[in-house]
C-alpha cells in the first residue's frame, strides 16, 4: 500500500487490522457499515487485494500457457477470472486479470502472492515476460450500491455496463463485477484515484474490507487464498460457471484435468452460500462435516460477518448435501449446524451417463 494513500484514509477515519496493516477494518462504526453494504452505496479500498503485474513483449502467451481462461480477450475493455493450476488441475491461485496500457495486472490473495509470484516465473524460461508485486503500483477501491451508476456517471462521464467489461476515465480503470448491486471495482495511479475518491465520499459511505468480501460471496464470486490452495478444480468453485475457463483455448498446466471433468464427467462438489449462526468467521479450509458418519463432506472457500447476525461462507460441498436432507456441520461432527442456499447462477444440468 502507497503511504500517501494510507494517509488519505487515515484521515478519512480508516482503522486497519493488527494482524494486517494493509487492510483496513472499519471507519469507526462496524455495525452501521454492514447495514450500509446491504442498505446504501457503498465505498471500500481494496488494498488488502493483492496485484502482480506482467509485461513483456511475450505476456500474453506466457499466461495463455499457464492460466485456465483465454488471456488473449484481455484487453483495454475486457477483463476476466482466470485459475492458476498445478499438474494435477488444483488451483493455486485465482485472479482477475485487465490490462492497463502494455501490462496485464493480476488480482490475487494477498497471502498467495509471493507464492504464486516465485511458482510462475519457474515457467518464464526464455520468454520475454517480467513478472512483479504490483502492490504499490496501483490504487484500488470498490464501489457498490443502487446508485453506483449515478455516482461513476456525475464523477467520470459514465460506468461499463456488461460484467468484466472495463471503462478506462481520467486515468481510472472502471471494472465492473458480479454483486447483489451494480458493483465496479477501480484502478489507478494515486492522484486520480484520491480525487475519485473524494467526488464519491460525499455520498458514498466508506467501509472496511469484511463487507466487500460479503459482496463477493453473495454474488458466488470466490477467491482461492492460503488455506484452500491446491483444494480445489476450477469447476469445484465453478469458474466454469462465472466465466473463469476457456474450454476453446490451447494447453496450459493442469489443463488435462480440467478438460477430462468438463467433456467426461461432472464435478461431484460444487460452492454454494452456507450460512452459521456463530459469531467469528471460520478460516478458509475449515472442514465440513454431516451426520452420516463420512469423514468430511466439503470445506469452507471463504466467509465474511452478515449484517443482520452470523456468518455468511462460500463452502465446498459434495452436491449430495447440498439439498437439506443432511446437517452441513462445521469444523466436526456436533459443530455449528449451516444452511445451504445455492449462489446467484445456476449450475449446468448433469451429464447423462451412457
Amino acid at each position: 500500500m502507497k503511504p500517501e494513500w494510507k494517509e488519505i484514509l487515515i484521515d478519512c477515519g480508516a482503522e486497519f487490522n493488527a494482524d494486517n496493516d494493509c487492510e483496513v477494518a472499519s471507519y469507526g462504526n462496524v455495525a452501521r457499515e454492514r447495514r450500509a453494504t446491504l442498505g446504501g452505496t457503498i465505498i471500500c479500498d481494496l488494498s488488502h487485494v493483492g496485484l502482480i503485474q506482467a509485461y513483456g513483449d511475450d505476456t500474453v502467451s506466457f499466461l495463455q500457457g499457464q492460466l485456465s481462461n483465454d488471456v488473449e480477450q484481455v484487453d483495454a475493455s475486457h477483463s476476466q477470472l482466470a485459475a492458476f493450476c498445478n499438474p494435477k488441475g488444483r488451483a493455486l491461485a485465482s485472479f482477475r486479470l485487465f490490462q492497463r496500457e502494455q501490462t496485464i495486472y493480476m488480482t490475487v490473495a494477498c497471502d498467495l502472492l509471493e507464492d504464486t509470484l516465485k511458482r510462475l516465473r519457474m515457467y518464464v524460461l526464455r520468454s520475454k515476460v517480467t513478472l512483479e508485486d504490483g502492490n504499490d503500483a496501483l490504487v484500488r477501491f470498490g464501489l457498490s450500491g443502487s446508485t453506483a451508476e449515478d455516482e461513476l456517471t456525475q464523477a467520470l462521464g459514465g460506468y461499463p455496463d456488461e460484467i468484466d467489461s472495463v471503462m478506462e476515465r481520467k486515468g481510472v480503470s472502471v471494472i465492473r463485477v458480479p454483486g447483489p448491486f451494480p458493483r465496479f471495482e477501480m484502478y489507478g495511479e494515486l492522484d486520480a484515484m484520491n480525487r475519485l475518491w473524494t467526488a464519491l465520499n460525499v455520498r458514498c459511505g466508506p467501509v472496511g474490507a469484511e463487507n466487500w468480501r460479503l459482496l463477493d460471496i453473495l454474488a458466488g464470486i470466490p477467491t482461492v487464498s492460503l488455506g484452500t490452495k491446491e483444494a480445489f478444480v476450477p469447476q469445484m468453485i465453478n469458474f466454469d460457471i462465472i466465466g473463469g475457463i476457456s474450454f476453446q483455448k490451447g494447453c496450459y498446466t493442469g489443463q488435462e484435468v480440467v478438460a477430462r471433468m468438463h467433456y467426461l464427467g461432472a464435478p461431484s462438489r460444487r460452492m454454494y452460500r452456507v450460512h452459521f449462526d456463530i459469531d467469528s468467521v471460520p478460516e478458509p479450509g475449515t472442514k465440513l462435516f454431516s451426520d452420516d458418519g463420512e469423514q468430511s463432506i466439503g470445506s469452507i472457500g471463504m466467509g465474511a460477518p452478515f449484517p443482520d447476525g452470523g456468518i455468511e461462507t462460500l463452502a465446498v460441498l459434495k452436491i449430495k448435501y447440498a439439498d437439506g436432507e443432511h446437517p452441513v456441520l462445521l469444523g466436526s461432527s456436533d459443530g455449528a449446524a449451516g444452511t445451504v442456499s445455492p449462489p446467484p447462477y445456476d449450475f449446468p444440468p448433469a451429464k447423462e451417463k451412457s
